[in-house]
């Protein structure tokens, strides 16, 4: 009776095994390989944003511009503004190291001839980045607003002879 009972059991147990058997699991990927289309990946979308940047400003520079922000975007009232520079380096204010300066962001206004003689204002309408900051997270109502960046020098005044501007962008604050 005993064997019995143990053989109906074993049957049993049998029977709700091959029920829950699995697919095999697949192979893990070879690591390898996923470096190898990660390096790809990479280069490739870096690749892009350099041309999108040579894009931007068809010459060789210097200029500046806005790395994740294009013209006519919309955006939600708190947004990050990352600045780009290239042929020009990027230090604080009050170094005087050649081919150097940093970022003014130019909120909703634009600078005279007269304007551009001196150093930039420092007012809620020209941010400035003195510290060689090279982005911001912007609090903007609703409507539309335009954006553009200046490059001072070491004393907040535009490079001369070259004055070294973006082009005005005009956002869509929701």
């Amino acid at each position: 009776m005993r064997f019995a009972s143990f053989i109906t059991a074993s049957a049993f147990a049998l029977s709700l095994a091959a029920c829950n058997e699995s697919a095999p699991a697949a192979p893990a990927p070879d690591p390898a390989i996923a470096a190898a289309a990660t390096e790809t990946a990479v280069t490739e979308a870096l690749a892009k944003r350099d041309a999108e940047a040579i894009a931007l400003h068809a010459d060789a520079g210097p200029a500046v511009y806005f790395v994740n922000l294009r013209d006519g975007m919309t955006v939600p009232q708190s947004f990050r503004v990352v600045f780009g520079a290239y042929g020009i380096g990027v230090a604080p204010a009050l170094v005087d190291k050649p081919n150097t300066g940093h970022h003014h962001l130019l909120i909703d206004t634009e600078m005279s001839a007269e304007e551009m003689q001196f150093a930039i204002p420092n007012d809620a309408q020209h941010m400035h980045f003195g510290g060689g900051q090279t982005e911001v997270v912007l609090q903007l109502g609703p409507g539309q607003h335009t954006l553009q960046l200046a490059f001072g020098d070491m004393n907040h005044e535009l490079h001369k002879p070259t004055h070294i501007m973006s082009q005005k962008i005009t956002l869509t604050v929701q």
